[in-house]
């Protein structure tokens, strides 16, 4: 192999895309050739064939059948069929030959990139090895093992043949190309998963719910993470390129998880989406209009630019796609009142004036209502035994970690048990679901005084989708240990143990009973409707109290930061002895409607300062509002091959006109993903849409629609399919 000189450490430059390639020479000869040898004498290959069609052996039991795409797809560290034709029969006793899979510009046997496969009677564990399971005639039937830590990625494939005057290689042929990917299947990889039901769901289920809204009002939307479609794969490997991530890191999916991290988003690497969360979405798709990855991955690599916009289930759905169709098992996890803990303290630090009011400009750290990550399952030998198994990876930009906005692949087991000295990024997520909410009053000579602490508030429920199943599964105990116990106190102490800086001393703080309890209910709201907050004071002493309260209420983007302030109440409060007593605040459609967000998600903050003893109780809590949904309808036969009308239809619910609504519809295996755009709809009116399509795969299915407009968004729809194969 030819290679260019290159000065300093580096024998050569960077191996990092497995996009360009440079062929290796047809004929490696020592020397002249003699007059008179013809090379047709020695053994020629004429054909090679890989059992690459979607029925054939290859890709059933590779499981990679469902990839669209024509091109061998097999997993590491099984075994798949080729079959090489000759000019004449092979001998064993006289010809040699081998097979090369090689990877990105220039091939080194040391780094993965150039492998060598030598024809073996028997397999060895964990290497790469052909052996020849049938002759006949000139054709000879090759079983491949790969090794498990083989690198994942696309690689090109030579057949050398020796003779005595050097070594003759099959041109360059891109019908030969293989991908080879991680294999969840295989026991020696570092992803296997030894549960065939999980692999199903972690690894070959392409479509996937979303959970969001609030923890005791949980909504749901379906995501189509497309893996196998056309065109998917690749764009999931220039991910990678783009990134320039080393080849010989690509077998590692502790790196590639943690270069994904950084690459779904567009933050500072131009990566894949752009994250907006302000409402203006004029450039590019409002993050709610997205039904999928498919359009997101297709459109950032035919333009290499990021695409807009997005938010952290947008990112969440998007790498979920990359690990599924790479291999790595994955899942998406919505955490409900999920910490943004901006000093690294292990605590939410929320300040109030002497009133009692929220101190912007002190209170930095924000708690999301929910907020969506990734998990993916790999061994993790770079940590101590038990602390592999699922991972959490977040691709929404919050923190720097290492100089990119990314985070993880922090272990689960580390958070749980308050690790966070293990890197990547637990101390931060340790935060997200562990940390307490502490209410400190700044006095006006600066000095503070805490309050009250919420031990239970944040981390509140931590939920994934079943396997098997549309419904949600609880994991919030694979973070955190029940609420008292005394393990969950041993976890937190272990983190600040382990350099989490905790300023303020607030034990004790939550033993100190008051003698008046808070609390305050939201009514179920639904968009454009009045609705109400009821306040209750109890009192359990002998003693009159009395009390001044104010409520306010607050636009806020799911991340928990407030956009603007629609309602702000103050009253007086009498509570009698042992008694209790409601005050009620009415909320008017007309104080909150103009100024609504994204996610349509109201919050409220209730403080009250106790007159007779100047303790101050506070509380906060979020309501989602109650959103009209798209309605999905099918006629005709739901039959692979056969045409099928979708009619999409939906009723304006609000007291204004709706101007430049655009509706997005997808059905994988139904239809392709599109989108259409309606003028205007005025109040009370119905739109309807309808197309036709023709479903190409059997077995259930969905149909999802989305509706974005200024004046709403998150309105969505979907119908569940069962399409039968052709008879």
């Amino acid at each position: 192999m030819s290679q260019g000189t290159f000065s300093g450490r580096r024998a050569l430059p960077p191996n990092n895309s497995n996009g360009e390639e440079n062929e290796l020479p047809t004929e490696e000869i020592s020397g002249l050739l003699p007059r008179g040898v013809q090379l047709q004498e020695f053994l020629n290959v004429t054909d090679v064939h890989l059992f690459k069609d979607s029925w054939d052996t290859n890709k059933v039991e590779h499981h990679t059948d469902r990839y669209y795409n024509e091109k061998l797809i097999v997993r590491r560290g099984q075994s798949f069929y080729i079959q090489i034709d000759f000019n004449r029969p092979y001998d064993p006793q006289r010809d040699i030959f081998r097979l090369e899979y090689v990877i990105g510009r220039y091939p080194q046997e040391t780094k993965g990139t150039f492998i060598p496969v030598p024809i073996v009677s028997e397999f060895q564990s964990g290497k790469w090895g052909a052996k020849i399971i049938l002759k006949e005639n000139r054709s000879v039937r090759l079983s491949v093992q790969s090794s498990p830590e083989c690198i994942v990625g696309k690689f090109r494939m030579y057949i050398a043949v020796w003779t005595p005057y050097g070594i003759f290689r099959t041109k360059r042929n891109p019908e030969t190309d293989t991908y080879i990917l991680f294999n969840p299947w295989c026991e020696e990889d570092a992803v296997y998963l030894d549960n065939e039901k999980e692999r199903e769901e972690y690894v070959l289920n392409d479509l996937g719910v979303i959970f969001h809204g609030n923890f005791d009002d949980v909504k749901t939307r379906s995501w189509n993470y497309g893996q196998f479609e056309d065109g998917i794969l690749d764009a999931c490997l220039y991910i990678m390129d783009k990134a320039q991530m080393d080849l010989s890191g690509r077998k590692n999916p502790v790196k590639v998880s943690r270069v994904a991290s950084a690459m779904i988003n567009a933050k500072d690497d131009q990566g894949v989406i752009v994250g907006s969360w302000d409402n203006i979405y004029a450039y590019g798709v409002a993050p709610s209009a997205w039904t999928g990855s498919v359009d997101i991955l297709l459109e950032y690599q035919s333009s290499g630019n990021p695409v807009q916009y997005g938010q952290c289930w947008v990112f969440a759905g998007v790498l979920n796609t990359f690990f599924r169709c790479l291999g790595i098992p994955a899942r998406i996890v919505t955490n409900f009142f999920s910490a943004h803990d901006n000093n690294a303290n292990l605590q939410m630090d929320i300040f109030l004036d002497e009133d009692g009011k929220i101190n912007p400009k002190l209170t930095k750290d924000s708690v999301w209502n929910y907020h969506c990550w990734n998990e993916a399952w790999m061994t993790r030998p770079d940590l101590p035994v038990g602390f592999g198994g699922w991972q959490v990876v977040d691709s929404t930009p919050q923190e720097n970690s290492d100089g990119m906005y990314r985070c993880g692949p922090a272990s689960v087991q580390a958070i749980k048990h308050g690790h966070v000295c293990f890197q990547f990024d637990t101390p931060f997520v340790f935060a997200e679901v562990n940390s307490d909410l502490i209410y400190i009053t700044v006095k006006k000579d600066t000095t503070h005084m805490v309050e009250a602490v919420d031990k239970t508030h944040i981390g509140k429920l931590v939920i994934t989708k079943e396997i098997g199943g549309d419904g949600k599964q609880d994991i919030t105990e694979n973070y955190k240990f029940p609420e008292g116990k005394e393990e969950e106190r041993l976890a937190l102490e272990t983190a600040l143990m382990y350099g989490a800086k905790k300023p303020l001393d607030t034990e004790g703080i939550h033993q100190f009973r008051a003698d008046i309890d808070m609390d305050f209910e939201v009514e179920k709201a639904v968009l454009g409707k009045d609705f109400k907050v009821t306040i209750t004071f109890r009192n359990s002493t002998n003693r009159r109290y009395t009390a001044t309260a104010y409520l306010s209420g607050n636009i806020v983007f799911y991340t928990g930061v407030a956009k603007s302030e629609f309602k702000n109440q103050t009253f007086d409060v009498k509570v009698e002895p042992y008694s209790f007593t409601n005050e009620e605040v009415q909320i008017k459609a007309g104080e909150y409607m103009g100024q609504l967000l994204e996610q349509a998600s109201l919050h409220f903050f209730v403080s009250a300062r106790i007159n007779e003893t100047s303790k101050v109780l506070a509380m906060q809590k979020s309501t989602v509002l109650h959103i009209p949904t798209v309605n999905l309808k099918v006629r005709g036969q739901k039959v692979v091959g056969s045409d099928m009308v979708v009619t999409v239809e939906f009723t304006n619910p609000l007291n204004e006109t709706l101007y430049n609504i655009w509706i997005h519809l997808d059905g994988p295996g139904v239809m392709k993903p599109t989108r259409k755009m309606f003028r205007e709809l005025p109040p009370n009116s119905t739109l309807t849409w309808e197309e036709v399509c023709r479903p190409w795969v059997p077995g259930s299915r969905k149909l999802m629609a989305t509706l974005n407009c200024d004046a709403l968004r998150h309105v969505y729809g979907e119908l569940d399919l069962e399409i039968q194969r052709r008879r």
